[in-house]
């Protein structure tokens, strides 16, 4: 790292780029080698998008297209891609989100569900917060009936390093609710686990 730049006073970007810069040459390398010249710099870019969550205000997205309407049984949006970095390690885990609510007065825009997924996934993670953020996001600010979520990922920090299982998957999950109740539970559990066709 250039030791006259002061991180502090360099934007975000940049000051992201001279610490990659410093971790390259840290590692053994020559960061300014022709394939490393500009890796700190997308490196950065790159940090900043997959960390770009914590710009954003779930709440203000959810709230912005909550509508008024009278239907009151399950609505799943199921399948959510999701891309997160593990806080351990900043190594990647990724999966599916699977979410549900019961509208009490007001159902929400369907697009927005999987941007809630994105907005907290987007930050430096553990799957079980994560799974307790979206949860608590749309209990708070829609007060459905009720909200179930389920996320199934895989994570890079276990299948690159430490105990290098490649076929594992972790599965966390919470209810606040109407699904706190069994059957209400069991027919989400069956209808995200099956085939519609």
């Amino acid at each position: 790292m250039n030791d006259n730049f002061n991180i502090d006073t360099l934007p975000i970007t940049e000051a992201i780029s001279e610490n990659y810069t410093h971790i390259i040459d840290l590692l053994g390398e020559n960061a300014t080698r022709e394939g490393l010249l500009k890796t700190p710099e997308r490196a950065s870019k790159a940090m900043k998008f997959l960390t770009k969550g914590y710009e954003m205000d779930p709440k203000q997205i959810l709230q912005g297209a909550m509508f008024k309407e009278n239907y009151n049984e399950m609505v799943i949006v199921k399948d959510i891609e999701l891309y997160s970095l593990c806080e351990h390690h900043l190594l990647p885990f990724f999966g599916k989100a699977h979410i549900a609510y019961i509208p009490n007065g007001q159902i929400v825009g369907l697009s927005k569900i999987p941007r809630i997924v994105d907005v907290f996934a987007r930050r430096l993670q553990v799957q079980e917060r994560l799974t307790e953020q979206i949860l608590d996001c749309i209990n708070d600010t829609l007060q459905p009936k009720g909200v179930a979520v389920i996320i199934e990922a895989s994570h890079m920090c276990m299948m690159m390093r430490g105990v290098q299982k490649q076929n594992s998957t972790t599965t966390t999950s919470g209810f606040r609710g109407a699904f706190k109740g069994t059957d209400t539970r069991n027919e989400f559990l069956k209808l995200v686990s099956s085939t519609l066709t």
